[in-house]
């Protein structure tokens, strides 16, 4: 089914969504990315990931659109020319490597263009490095200096944990940070003005395209803000049913070509 409004411009997450289990761009989703431009319909992705971590997917995309950042935090050129930049409040960053400590979580933190950690050998570590293309610098402690922090994660393979870490984050917080799990293992907490629905009106107002007008596409809790925002919303096949539940169409799973099957089928209207 082919979305039944005019869509003018694609938002896509990157991890779980846009590129496989592997962190790999399948060919069929670059092509999937040229026929929609083929098609008039410009195309824009967003990540936790710093945009120097996804940089690998600039040159294959062709893109020309805003890169957004740390889940909003930081906008970007293709060139890494930053357009905006929210950071989180120093007090707010104090109490959240707190929060995220009391929990049982390990604490990264994205200052600027570095990726704190205090443990090289911490779970998620080496997989993130190998991911984002870039090594994190090992400090004493990652709450050391707080000022321009771009976001926080809390880590851990205890999905329970991360969950529950979220739920409080989000209660102390409130108004002051936007805190939702960008994976099940990874907890992000931003400025509240970072994330992904705003996004899609920055874009929006950036480029000039109604937000009726954008599709977003994605796999995670902090993907259901976007969702909300945009005209269309498509979920990965990899969804949680809470985040299916949010969407306007799901698609198949980020290991069996979920992203481009939801190219070809809802927005370009290829049966294939």
């Amino acid at each position: 089914m082919v979305a039944k409004r005019k869509i003018s411009l694609v938002l896509a997450d990157v991890d779980g969504s846009l590129v496989n289990e592997e962190k790999v761009l399948t060919t069929r989703a670059q092509n999937a990315v040229s026929l929609l431009r083929r098609a008039g319909i410009r195309f824009a992705i967003t990540s936790g990931r710093p945009p120097l971590g996804m940089a690998m997917l600039f040159d294959p995309l062709a893109l020309d659109t805003p890169i957004a950042g740390f889940n909003g935090g930081l906008f970007v050129t293709r060139d890494l020319t930053i357009l905006a930049h929210k950071t989180v409040p120093v007090d707010v960053a104090s109490q959240a490597i707190s929060l995220i400590r009391e929990h049982g979580l390990d604490a990264w933190v994205y200052r600027g263009n570095d990726w704190l950690i205090t443990k090289a050998d911490a779970p998620h570590v080496a997989r993130e490095a190998w991911t984002v293309k870039f090594e994190p610098k090992i400090v004493a402690d990652v709450g050391e200096k707080l000022d321009q922090v771009a976001k926080i994660v809390g880590v851990s393979d205890d999905y329970d944990k991360v969950q529950r870490c979220e739920a409080d984050a989000q209660a102390a917080f409130g108004q002051h940070a936007t805190a939702a799990r960008s994976q099940p293992y990874y907890l992000d907490i931003t400025n509240r003005e970072a994330n992904k629905g705003a996004v899609v009106e920055y874009l929006s107002s950036h480029l000039n395209v109604p937000a009726d007008e954008i599709a977003t596409i994605g796999d995670q809790p902090n993907d259901v803000l976007m969702f909300k925002r945009s005209g269309f919303s498509i979920a990965m096949g990899n969804a949680s049913d809470e985040v299916k539940s949010q969407a306007d169409a799901t698609t198949d799973s980020y290991d069996n070509e979920g992203f481009a099957k939801a190219m070809e089928r809802h927005i370009l209207g290829s049966s294939d």
